[in-house]
């Protein structure tokens, strides 16, 4: 499967990124713009991957796809689905205009993320307009070329502030042969205590998620191992768009009302007390929480588990993200200066320091 060249428009992302520099204009890279609502606010001149779409090449057979960034993330997974294939770090869309661009920009992750990897880990190689009006090529297209340091792990999870990515290649893996959602009702406390114990089982859990009542479970393998853990584990059947309805904030737990903060901690971190509604997610490490509580209060006190806190409420506070450390943020101020000497890449997006 190949793209077509009159969907190439990296000579015009070029060629803007140029201009932007001998003005000195501030650029705001995005696709679909449907993670508007991360990071903080930033002005300057909008520049739109989406002219720059489509599949460039995929062979099933060595489960690498080369896309670039401007192609919707629904139309890839479309081509993945009918190979029997996925990407497995199952990344949020928030939205139908999401492109793939914006997937690796944001580095946001789904239920499977403990189980199968992150979208860093399916990162194999990009292609990137630096800060110096460059477009240069990280990586390679085969997973034996991912040995050692690679930049385009670098970008995932940087929102633009590196540089504009015009093509990623990624890993893909084969779609599980069995599915299957399980409800066991009890408490949190209990549920991360079950979980902490089956993850040193060999258990072919790939979601789990706490709402407050019940323990939902996502069984995925063989049709005999699947079978064999619902016989041990029990249970009510859950309906399998569950998972879809978690991953892009759908449930009646993300409805509008009290702020929303993504909370990432430690593996098999008990139950935290802190203000207002929490549901976990990837088995303990990902929590929501609802709450009106001060940043500082949050922050401080998931801190104390070794955690940080990122707000998903736009505008609610200054910083989204949390606070770097001095030494942090030092070495983000000095890769920062290597790649965007100019600052014009979504200036203050991550941080105001950047």
């Amino acid at each position: 499967m190949t793209a077509h060249a009159d969907n190439d428009a990296s000579g015009a992302l070029l060629e803007q990124v140029g201009q932007a520099l001998a003005d000195g204009t501030p650029l705001l890279i995005q696709g679909g713009n449907s993670k508007a609502f991360l990071g903080r606010m930033t002005a300057g001149e909008v520049l739109d991957t989406r002219a720059h779409r489509g599949i460039v090449s995929y062979d099933p057979t060595e489960l690498v796809v080369t896309v670039r960034a401007g192609t919707p993330l629904a139309e890839l997974l479309a081509a993945l689905d009918a190979a029997g294939q996925m990407l497995a770090c199952e990344p949020p869309a928030f939205g139908d205009g999401a492109t793939v661009g914006g997937m690796v920009a944001a580095g946001l992750s789904g239920p499977r993320r403990p189980w199968a990897g992150s979208v860093r880990d399916f990162v194999l190689g990009s292609r990137v307009i630096t800060g110096t009006g460059k477009l240069l090529r990280f990586g390679g297209e085969v997973m034996k070329n991912v040995a050692g340091y690679d930049l385009s792990r670098l970008l995932v999870g940087s929102y633009g502030c590196l540089g504009v990515l015009t093509e990623v290649s990624l890993k893909v893996l084969p779609k599980p042969r069995q599915c299957l959602s399980l409800s066991l009702e009890m408490d949190s406390a209990k549920a991360l205590a079950r979980l902490a114990d089956w993850g040193q089982q060999p258990l072919p859990i790939s979601a789990a998620s706490h709402d407050g009542q019940c323990l939902h479970l996502r069984l995925e393998g063989g049709e005999g191992s699947v079978a064999a853990a619902r016989d041990r584990l029990g249970g009510e059947p859950l309906a399998a768009d569950y998972w879809a309805d978690l991953n892009e904030q759908r449930l009646a737990f993300f409805d509008e009302g009290l702020p929303l903060w993504r909370l990432s901690l430690p593996n098999n971190t008990g139950p935290l007390e802190l203000p207002g509604q929490q549901f976990i997610d990837w088995a303990g490490a990902q929590r929501w929480l609802k709450s009106a509580a001060p940043a500082e209060r949050i922050r401080s006190l998931v801190e104390r588990v070794g955690g940080h806190a990122t707000c998903y409420s736009h505008g609610l506070v200054d910083s989204p993200f949390q606070p770097l450390p001095a030494v942090l943020l030092r070495y983000h101020r000095q890769l920062k200066a290597q790649l965007d000497p100019q600052g014009i890449f979504n200036p203050g997006r991550l941080y105001a320091e950047l």
